[in-house]
Order: C-alpha cells, then structure tokens, then sequence
C-alpha cells in the first residue's frame, strides 16, 4: 500500500508516519487552492497571500484526517486491537489494526468512530468560522476545511468495504449472520464493484468530459478501492486458515545450519548459493549461537568475505527471529511481514527444533483456500 514512510511523532503512543506520496497530494491540493478555489472566493490579494492560505488549508484538511484515524485506533485499542501505527498517505490516511475487532459491536463502534470525529472537526471549524474575527481569509479556509470534513464523512460513509460504511455495513451483517467471513465476503464484493464503477467514471471525465485531472483522481481511487477490497478479503482467509495451528505443524526438523567457525566465503559458495536459502541458523555444539542472513553479508565488503569467520556476523537470537513451537502460526506470519524476514528460528531454550519458512505457510494457505474459500462458515 504505500511506497516509503517515516515516523513524524506519537500520538498517546501511536507511531504516526507521513508516506512520500502524502507531500504530492499536499502540494497539489495546496497549489490548487492557491491558484483556484481562494482567488475565486476572496479576489483582490496577493499570491504570497493565497499561497498562505493554501498551505494552511492543507495541513488544517491532513490535521482532520488524522484525528479520523485517531479516533478509530483509540476506540479499537478500546478493545485490545493492537494498533501498527497511522499513515498519511496519498488516499488520506489509514489506522493499521494488526487483528480484526474481536465481535461486531468493536467493528461498529471501531468504524464509526472515525465519522463521528470528522463530524465534530466539521461542526467546530464551521462554529470558529461564524466568530473568527481575524478577517474573511481565515473564516474562508476554516470553512473550507469543514465542509471538506463533511464531505469526507459522506464518502466514506458508502457501504463499500473497506471503507468505514462498508465497515459499517459488515458489522450488521457479521451481528445477525454470525459469520465475519461472509460478512466480508459480501461488503468487499461491494467494494470492488463501486471501485470499478469509479475507474469507468474517471475514465469517461477523462476521455469525453474534459476533465483529466478530476477524471485521474477517480481513476486512481477507484484502482486503489478495488485492490484494497480484494486484499482485506483474502487477508480475513489468511488469518482464518492459520489461527489457531501451532507453528510445529509447518516446521522444517531438519534444518540446515552453519558453524560459527567456517569462513563468510565458504558460507556464501557451499550455504547460501547452495541451498538458496537468506538466512541459516548457527548451530556450535547442539547450542544455538544465533543466525546469519544475506541482509548482512551483504553490508560487508566482499574483500572481507575471506578473511572474516561466521562468528563475526551473527545476530542473536530475538523476538525477531525466532518463535516457539507453540506460537501461533498467524501471529508467526504477522511478525515475519512487520520485519520482510521470510524464515524464522523455531527455539526451545537454546536449542533450535526447526525453521518456519513463509513459502511452507503460503503453500498451506493456498491450498486451504482453494478448498474451503468459496464455502460459508
């Protein structure tokens, strides 16, 4: 979903990050206020005025996006839905939930909650708008950012899945059929299908209305709708066909280790380029030592390949890269996509039982879903 992000700051301890498309969107809309909508609605100031105004308008429109988000991670965390963190990004912003809301009252409320604070945001910038006594140029961009507010709750009030309507629209479903798959199933087809009809939209402004700009937006949420739809349903199958099964059900026993003695050289020709595996566990005595992966050969010199052991690389084991046989083998899954890792350690102790492979999970997976995925629970 998003192309590179940085952490700006907390909010009650909520990482906040800002993607790279985010400052295309800012610019735009702020040069198009600049250019356009201010200068129609207050004619007769200065373009370094206008520009103020844009910019201002801009960040006070990502400020309300935010507090959406916030309000649907504080009420999700309400219910013990581990939160990621938040991402501005070009679509607006999104609340990363690690799990689904554990019924459909958390999945209302959680959804909900984001319209409500739009709502809010919307009814005090038109309040400080009416009182404002700083000139018509600050009541303009206050307004502005309401009614921009309230139009952010109207569209993301249509029940299309993942929207917060559709999210909406699921819970209802999921309280009187019981069947969160279902549910899903139902509101994302919904979804898909109005990202389509907004991909034609913007094709036909772009092609036969004269509106290329106007007519690209729609494409591209449309395209951004439809992929999230499709992706949130098949996410819900990943997590059903692995809660619940213990990571010593996909383990490799067998794996193959390295010693912390044999050269990096040795360990590229007879390891890596061997078997073709990125990470191999370090095994001395039947003790596990640790891991080496590519990620840190790769960061060495290839001159230092020869002269420097295993020893000098490994990376202790952690929380990051290793699992016990008992753990969860969806939440196993989760880890390895926070941190790109495709293979994780299984430990007991220091001693290493096995390797979990991403490839074995997918496999399983696909197959499970294949079975099972067209049929209701």
């Amino acid at each position: 979903m998003f192309t590179k992000r940085f952490q700006v700051f907390r909010a009650f301890g909520i990482p906040i990050y800002v993607d790279v498309s985010w400052f295309i969107v800012a610019l735009l809309i702020s040069w198009s206020l600049a250019d356009n909508v201010f200068p129609a609605s207050l004619p007769g100031r200065s373009s370094t005025a206008y520009w103020a105004l844009g910019i201002g308008a801009t960040l006070g429109l990502f400020v309300s996006i935010l507090l959406h988000e916030l309000a649907h991670a504080l009420v999700a965390r309400r219910f013990a839905v581990p939160i990621r963190g938040i991402t501005l990004f070009i679509f607006g912003g999104v609340a990363e939930m690690e799990e689904e809301p554990p019924s459909a009252k958390a999945e209302f409320l959680v959804a909900i909650a984001g319209p409500i604070a739009s709502v809010a945001v919307g009814v005090a910038c038109f309040g400080l708008a009416a009182v404002v006594s700083d000139g018509l140029e600050v009541s303009t961009a206050l307004s502005f950012i309401a009614g921009l507010n309230l139009l952010l709750v109207v569209f993301n009030m249509i029940p299309a899945f993942p929207l917060d309507g559709g999210r909406v629209l699921r819970s209802i479903l999921w309280h009187f059929r019981k069947d969160l798959r279902w549910a899903t199933r139902v509101t994302s087809s919904i979804g898909s299908a109005f990202g389509v009809v907004l991909i034609g939209l913007g094709l036909y402004r772009a092609i036969f209305g004269g509106d290329f700009i106007g007519g690209l937006w729609s494409f591209m949420i449309g395209m951004f709708l439809r992929n999230a739809a499709q992706m949130s349903y098949r996410q819900l199958l990943m997590r059903r066909g692995l809660e619940g099964e213990p990571v010593a059900r996909f383990m490799i026993t067998d794996p193959v280790t390295v010693p912390r003695s044999i050269p990096i050289s040795d360990l590229v020709e007879n390891y890596v380029y061997k078997h073709h595996f990125k990470m191999f566990p370090v095994v001395e005595n039947g003790k596990l030592l640790g891991c080496v992966s590519t990620r840190t050969i790769k960061e060495l010199p290839k001159e230092e390949w020869s002269r420097q052991s295993v020893s000098s690389i490994v990376d202790k084991c952690s929380a990051d890269n290793t699992v016990s046989p008992n753990d969860d083998a969806m939440r196993a899954l989760a880890k390895m996509s926070k941190s790109g890792a495709s293979r994780l350690m299984v430990v007991e102790g220091d001693r290493l039982l096995g390797i979990l492979a991403l490839k074995d999970l997918l496999k399983f997976l696909a197959l499970k879903i294949e079975l099972e995925g067209t049929q209701s629970a």
